[in-house]
């Protein structure tokens, strides 16, 4: 399993809305086929270890890290093959929650006699796969927090100098992130203050640029802000306020940026609405790159599922210098966003630091 669940990894970031799944086929204790999903609309893991054994196939035992699908969509019903294969036993890691799969793939491999066992290694096949369970029971994406920070919790000086807090390590794995998740959103206070491209940055320069989502009720950011420069090539949906003017929505259409005007809520976007469309877009992933507003927007929304803060050992202080969560902060302890399954790890000469809030559906 897994070599299942390191086979399925190579898939990262280019599978979406599809799960990403290994598989691995052995007959007498050899591998004769492994595959993986390399994209939506690419042939699934069981097909490629399938090509791969051929022939040997037949009487083998193949692993997967989730239930085999059985229904007809971007591609034929894995079940099949796996039956007109002969292979004699079939092990997941986890069963497909999809609405059109959910044990369907496990009934349908019984009943052609084939021995399943299931739930091994389930909690690292969920974790894997963490963004399409979210997307694929709730119709929501999987959102993700990050953020860089100071010790003492400041994404910036007073002065709004944030380049750079963190280390070369940790910037990198920020690009590593944006390969892998679907879109990447931020305020239009980011957008002005540092002007970026919101694009993936690899050493090997094979990274997904994922699609920029930038919030913008007031109409602040300019037309020759960099984000707007290849939006033909790299998307951008911009999002606004129903008092936009018509001729700001027009021109921006007209550099190939998709407009959305949503409603406000609390002088902000509606981040429950928001998050709506964008799963309606096939958009299962989004990483929040904004400021302490946008992020005390967001969490006070509940889409939230998972944080991830860069932290460096520094401090900043000030009492103008931006914190990492903005607004009216709570009143009561109680009331605090409690993050679970904490997790911290050194990075250079920084921490990156990952738990989980509970999000609403």
């Amino acid at each position: 399993m897994r070599r299942a669940l390191d086979l399925a990894r190579k898939g990262q970031g280019r599978t979406a809305p599809n799960p990403m799944v290994g598989a691995v086929i052995t007959h007498q204790g050899q591998v004769i086929g492994e595959g993986y999903h390399r994209q939506a609309g690419k042939p699934h893991a069981e097909i490629e270890a399938l090509r791969q054994a051929g022939s040997r196939a037949r009487g083998g035992r193949m692993v997967l890290n989730l239930e085999p699908c059985c229904h007809q969509g971007r591609t034929p019903p894995c079940t099949d093959a796996i039956i007109k294969s002969g292979i004699r036993e079939v092990v997941v890691g986890l069963r497909d929650p999809n609405p059109k799969v959910r044990g369907k793939g496990i009934r349908a491999l019984k009943q052609h006699g084939i021995k399943v066992l299931t739930g091994v290694m389930k909690a690292e096949c969920e974790i894997l796969n963490e963004v399409f369970l979210k997307y694929i029971t709730t119709a929501r994406p999987f959102v993700i927090l990050k953020s860089a920070i100071s010790l003492d919790g400041k994404i910036a000086t007073d002065a709004g100098n944030s380049r750079w807090i963190t280390g070369p390590e940790a910037r990198q794995k920020v690009h590593q992130l944006r390969h892998q998740v679907g879109a990447i959103l931020v305020g239009a206070g980011t957008v002005l203050k540092d002007d970026p491209q919101l694009t993936t940055r690899l050493k090997n320069g094979t990274g997904n640029h994922p699609v920029r989502v930038i919030l913008d009720n007031e109409g602040l950011i300019p037309y020759t802000a960099r984000v707007f420069k290849n939006a033909s090539r790299q998307p951008v949906i911009y999002v606004t306020s129903r008092q936009a003017p018509a001729s700001r929505i027009q021109r921006l259409q007209r550099m190939a940026v998709e407009v959305w005007v949503l409603p406000e809520k609390d002088g902000g976007v509606h981040f429950p609405k928001l998050m709506q469309k964008l799963a309606e877009r096939e958009l299962t992933s989004v990483m929040i790159e904004g400021g302490g507003r946008v992020n005390a927007s967001a969490l006070k929304s509940k889409v939230v599922d998972k944080i991830i803060l860069f932290m460096a050992p520094i401090l900043i202080g000030g009492t103008r210098s931006p914190n990492v969560v903005q607004g009216a902060g709570i009143r009561h302890l109680q009331d605090a966003f409690k993050i679970k399954n904490l997790r911290v790890e050194p990075i250079g000469t920084d921490w990156v630091i990952e738990g989980y809030l509970k999000s609403d559906p």
